[in-house]
């Protein structure tokens, strides 16, 4: 079949469709590695992935999901990024798919083109410098239907509309804005959402075992088991910046990133705030066992072309040995890499700070430690901002090996805000940003 059939926009390149995902290759060509003193980190390797329509992708996986793709191909799974075992291989992870905002009538509407994609798992292969799509998983419910990427509730999660923001889309409980991935040893995966916030646990096959939510959070209508376990506090999680990063440490334990500080009390203070948290999660007790205060270093020395403090985010989590971690501390344009430790007595579970009536909040506090808060110790590992190569919007970070990182960044399905992001034809105008897979090498190692 042509990939310009059923009115689909003139593609940018060939697009391969109605292969199997394993010899779908991504054929763009990228530059060469930008030099650097052999003392500073220097990008040694770059692997684009190439156009593949998302309809064929999802219909694929799961038949007869997407009719109508609006010219979308598929993107987003830069996500997040995990070894997969096997040189070159790692296990990404899409978000709720293709979405935007358009301004109506004064008021921004969140957008869904494509409302029926299913986030999916995607095992691919970095060869020379394409990225390969190897194998991919459809996240379903328990009866093997798509979850979707809708939101869940009405009141606490945005509005979902069509592509032009002008008709309004139903809930679904079952939706999940997917970001972190990590495998178990046992082939099932561990995946963090936004929406709930939730911890998802899911089988090899895709099939979503157990969702791990807030207490309070009161979730109904789901087709899969909802557990309330997580901290109620998270309740108060920003709308968009949910759970995001996730680490899985060599005991099994895993270690869930807030994207951003808590709006608490209210949402001025989680925009002002440089304090976020992170927890330990044991998927054997299945319950939270720690929590932890990070302090995001200020907006302008982690990106100097901002000075809005709320661009803050944490997107990956990577263990690193023992009870160490990388974080990534970010904004759409720059990011660095911390490295933590969890310590014990860092620990601030089912303290003061997750009692939501606590005034001033853990996130209005101008200066935690100075407060008494065990704030986590954060050594500098690099800047990527500063490193020749490196995109912009990384959410995922992998270790290939002592001395490098594998980073991944997310081109939104080639989507952009506003109105004219598609065509009189409701087909998308494309952003042009393509998804990469990026080496680093560190002078230092870890």
């Amino acid at each position: 079949m042509s990939p310009h059939a059923d009115g689909r926009r003139p593609a940018r390149r060939t697009a391969a469709a109605g292969v199997p995902l394993a010899l779908i290759a991504a054929l763009i060509a990228a530059g060469p590695a930008m030099g650097a003193p052999s003392g500073e980190a220097r990008v040694v390797r770059t692997a684009t992935l190439g156009d593949i329509p998302l309809g064929a992708f999802s219909n694929r996986l799961l038949p007869g999901t997407v009719a109508d793709d609006r010219g979308v191909d598929l993107g987003g799974i830069g996500s997040d990024i995990y070894p997969a075992g096997r040189k070159g291989e790692f296990w990404t992870i899409t978000d709720r798919g293709p979405n935007g905002q358009i301004k109506v009538a004064g008021t921004k509407r969140r957008t869904f083109p494509v409302p029926d994609f299913d986030p999916a798992i995607v095992k691919i292969r970095v060869s020379g410098d394409t990225v390969k799509a190897l194998d991919a998983i459809p996240v379903t419910t328990s009866s093997g239907k798509p979850v979707t990427g809708l939101p869940n509730q009405q009141g606490r999660d945005e509005t979902p509309y069509d592509y032009n923001a002008l008709t309004a889309l139903s809930y679904n409980p079952n939706g999940l804005d997917t970001e972190g991935i990590v495998r178990a040893s046992d082939g099932t995966f561990w995946l963090v959402d936004e929406y709930g916030p939730s911890l998802v646990h899911v089988s090899a096959r895709g099939k979503v075992l157990t969702r791990y939510v807030p207490k309070g959070l009161n979730l109904t209508g789901a087709g899969y088991p909802v557990v309330e376990a997580l901290p109620s506090v998270l309740l108060h999680r920003k709308i968009n910046r949910g759970l995001e990063g996730l680490a899985q440490l060599p005991g099994g334990d895993l270690v869930l990133a807030v994207q951003s500080p808590l709006s608490l009390p209210d949402t001025d203070a989680g925009e002002a705030s440089r304090t976020t948290r992170l927890l330990r999660f044991s998927p054997k007790r299945k319950a939270v066992t720690a929590e932890y205060a990070y302090r995001f270093d200020p907006v302008n020395v982690v990106d100097p072309s901002e000075d809005d403090t709320s661009e803050l985010k944490i997107s990956s989590v990577v263990a690193v040995g023992g009870d160490r971690l990388l974080v990534e501390e970010r904004t759409d344009k720059a990011a660095r890499l911390q490295l933590v430790r969890l310590d014990r007595s860092s620990n601030i579970l089912g303290g003061t700070w997750d009692d939501d009536t606590t005034s001033p909040s853990l996130e209005q506090l101008a200066d935690p430690a100075a407060s008494g808060v065990p704030v986590l110790a954060k050594k500098p590992v690099v800047d990527l901002g500063t490193v020749a190569g490196v995109p912009g919007k990384i959410e995922g970070v992998a270790r290939v090996d002592h001395d490098t990182l594998a980073l991944i960044n997310d081109n939104d399905f080639g989507m952009t805000d506003g109105a004219g992001a598609f065509d009189a034809d409701g087909r998308l105008v494309d952003s042009g940003v393509e998804t990469t897979v990026t080496y680093v090498r560190l002078p230092r190692g870890l």
